[in-house]
């Protein structure tokens, strides 16, 4: 039968990786060779901004995969949407001195398979987790310790009131308060829910 030129491509369902998947045709190599290769080191942007998501996946109890195009970073198992941003004062270069805490895509174009990117960005999350490694001196700094994380939560409303793609860690401190430990980050992100029906919408 002839294919439709409309019909979409769409990928089959497939389990998470365990990491000791062989790479065919790669003796002695394995997934977990590939991620060592891919994300040796916590301290790297992307990475940590990765593993940030993680945190937050993990303080809300999520059972929903990572999806790389999505408009946001998390989602749990209710469908709140969470985007998360991540910063830290140490890096993995040389520095002069302790980095600049600043946090970029607030607002972002949307993706769709049948119309691509919208043309106008928008605030596409519920919540937004603004994560923090507080670790100021290279020898104590374990990104693994989830005690050298602070977080700052704000519900969509307040940072669409800021109108603004990016934010420093100033401001968004003077809208969320204090930052919360990762043991109270679940509810606190509950709390902040600005979804009608729920306790803060």
């Amino acid at each position: 039968m002839k294919r439709s030129a409309h019909l979409p491509l769409t990928p089959r369902p497939v389990p998470p990786l365990r990491g000791d998947e062989p790479i065919v045709g790669v003796p002695d190599a394995t997934v977990v060779d590939f991620w060592r290769f891919a994300m040796p080191d916590l301290r790297m942007n992307n990475t940590r901004g990765l593993f940030a998501e993680f945190l937050v996946h993990q303080a809300v109890g999520s059972h929903k995969p990572r999806v790389e195009w999505a408009s946001h970073d998390v989602e749990t198992d209710d469908g709140l949407r969470i985007e998360v941003k991540a910063g830290a004062y140490l890096q993995a270069w040389d520095q002069r001195a302790p980095s600049r805490i600043r946090f970029s895509g607030l607002r972002a174009r949307t993706w769709s398979p049948d119309g691509g990117y919208s043309e106008a960005k928008s605030y596409n999350a519920d919540v937004y987790v603004f994560a923090v490694q507080t670790a100021r001196e290279h020898a104590v700094h374990n990104p693994l310790d989830t005690a050298q994380w602070e977080f700052y939560v704000l519900p969509r409303p307040v940072v669409a009131a800021l109108d603004a793609d990016s934010a420093g860690l100033g401001a968004v401190r003077a809208a969320a308060g204090p930052p919360v430990s990762f043991p109270a980050l679940g509810d606190r992100i509950r709390s902040a829910d600005p979804r009608p029906g729920t306790t803060a919408g």
